[in-house]
């Protein structure tokens, strides 16, 4: 046999080294270039978290250069999702509520309280689509008596006549007998002040009333947060924001301070300009993509808000498939004259209220399948509020 090497099959050799280097060199960038990805992206699924892996998966690709990709996806989804116009109302609405349980004996009665304490309650909702469904606007009371009556009423309706199959998730909260507080998360709000215990805290949850969600994160909002009288992300003027003051008094304005909360700013949160604001929706909430930054204002997804009536008393509504003109129209129909919206997409508006003092029976307002009824009562990734009892002389957000 003949096995001398000719010049031919040398450089047919030479070539297939070459190519091999080619590829060897390629495949060695490729990692190298995928290491810090793969580094990067395993940190973070080992690091504590309230979310399941996909949610934080997602969280990860939009944080990392990739939020353009992210948020097309979720228009295509949340476009090919919507709703189409008319077909069959609903026949009946889902069950919230539950009757007034006994006030309970966790502390002494004060008299100073009662006698403060309202005897206002909000009108029935009006109907948006007839017939009227059993217990459709109603409001119903939750949880625990207060000074002898509700803190907080709930009820649900459908919210548009074109869409008889959305329904509207409501909340009031009586400003005489609750206290509001806010939390910082494990990640939200980004700061190296004090976290706090990342939960509704032990010592007081035998006052405790309802948790919800809060607003945007830092990055997507950039909006201010402050809890006794630390400043952890600086305030924008003209942003929405919930201010609760050293007297108790909780109400939401468009702010006009500075960068940081003043003395008598017990705890603040902003959440982009206000959606309502004189019982009126801005009318500017057609215009880009203020109140959504990743998915724009008129993509119908889950969102959800907090407003305040004419007598200071706060008004929470979520629902799915809003744009943000029609949480506006939900939250003035529930008796808002301002409001805010907070967080949107399906993972994150939380409602739970509590059965009984001391965080028991732990329901959910709105059925939100990604987060449990424990959400808050454990350490949790954003920031929240907290609805308690008031307590006369307590002023500060009590961390523990």
């Amino acid at each position: 046999m003949d096995t001398e090497l000719t010049p031919t099959r040398v450089a047919r050799r030479r070539r297939a080294h070459r190519r091999l280097r080619i590829k060897q060199i390629t495949a060695l960038a490729f990692i190298g270039l995928l290491a810090p990805v793969l580094y990067s992206y395993t940190t973070t699924m080992l690091q504590p978290s309230s979310l399941p892996l996909g949610i934080r998966s997602v969280e990860w690709v939009r944080g990392h250069g990739a939020a353009w990709l992210v948020n097309d996806v979720e228009r295509i989804y949340y476009s090919w999702q919507a709703p189409k116009k008319g077909g069959p109302t609903l026949t009946a609405l889902p069950s919230v509520g539950r009757p007034v349980a006994p006030e309970g004996l966790v502390r002494p009665k004060v008299a100073a309280e009662k006698a403060a304490a309202s005897t206002y309650r909000p009108r029935r909702i009006a109907p948006v689509i007839a017939p009227v469904l059993p217990g459709e606007g109603a409001w119903q009371a939750v949880g625990p008596k207060v000074t002898g009556g509700a803190p907080l009423l709930v009820t649900t309706f459908r919210s548009e006549a074109d869409y008889p199959r959305i329904v509207a998730y409501v909340a009031w909260m009586d400003r005489t007998r609750t206290q509001l507080a806010l939390y910082p998360g494990r990640y939200e709000p980004p700061s190296s002040q004090p976290r706090g215990p990342l939960e509704v805290p032990y010592g007081q949850r035998w006052r405790l009333l309802a948790t919800f969600n809060s607003g945007f994160t830092y990055k997507d909002g950039h909006g201010g947060f402050a809890v006794n009288g630390a400043t952890y992300t600086p305030f924008t003027k003209g942003l929405g924001t919930v201010v609760v003051r050293k007297n108790g008094r909780v109400d939401i304005v468009s702010w006009d301070g500075g960068a940081a909360v003043g003395p008598s700013v017990v705890a603040a949160r902003q959440n982009l300009p206000l959606i309502v604001s004189g019982g009126k929706p801005n009318p500017n909430l057609s215009d880009g993509p203020a109140w959504g930054y990743t998915l724009g204002n008129a993509i119908r997804v889950w969102r959800s808000g907090l407003g305040i009536d004419k007598h200071g008393n706060l008004i929470y509504a979520a629902a799915d498939y809003q744009t943000v003109s029609t949480l506006a129209d939900i939250l003035i129909r529930a008796g808002a004259v301002r409001a805010l919206e907070l967080d949107i997409n399906a993972e994150w508006p939380s409602f739970i209220s509590y059965g009984h003092f001391g965080a028991r029976d732990p329901t959910k307002l709105v059925p939100n399948g990604q987060q449990p009824s424990t959400r808050y009562l454990v350490p949790d990734d954003r920031d929240f509020f907290a609805l308690y009892r008031r307590v006369p002389g307590t002023a500060a957000v009590p961390f523990k």
